[in-house]
């Protein structure tokens, strides 16, 4: 049975190191990350800054949707996190890792999770771009 080991949407830096660690397991031969980091670009125009704000219910979604994806995989362990607020260029927005006794699996999941987290967490991005335009993403 995979364990959801850590989920959480913060405010703090994330290091996908941490992660990593967290989901290290004996029992695995693979262990997969995804790091999203904000970058100084998007849609062609220079990234000036970023935040993202999040729903109320941010933090217990994230724990939701993860433990939803990860039922259906051969994993032992995963570990999830998002940032909030303002986020500098280069930093980690967006975190998984995966561990499994085979590679495949891991980035199956990693993959599912990323995608899924993506797609149904509560979380909005405003970026404001070098030329004074800004932008909302993810926003109905």
């Amino acid at each position: 049975m995979p364990s959801l080991v850590y989920a959480v949407v913060t405010d703090a830096p994330i290091h996908i190191s941490e992660l990593s660690q967290l989901v290290t397991d004996p029992r695995t031969g693979a262990i997969v990350t995804f790091s999203g980091d904000v970058r100084n670009h998007d849609g062609g125009k220079q990234v000036a800054s970023l935040s993202y704000e999040i729903h109320p219910s941010a933090a217990q979604q994230i724990e939701l949707i993860a433990k939803e994806v990860i039922k259906d995989f051969d994993i032992e362990k995963a570990a999830v996190a998002h940032r909030y607020g303002d986020i500098a260029i280069g930093e980690t927005a967006f975190a998984v890792a995966v561990s499994a006794a085979h590679r495949q699996g891991a980035f199956d999941a990693c993959a599912a999770i990323v995608n899924a987290v993506k797609e149904k967490l509560p979380i909005w991005k405003y970026q404001k771009f070098a030329d004074g335009s800004d932008e909302w993403v993810n926003c109905a």
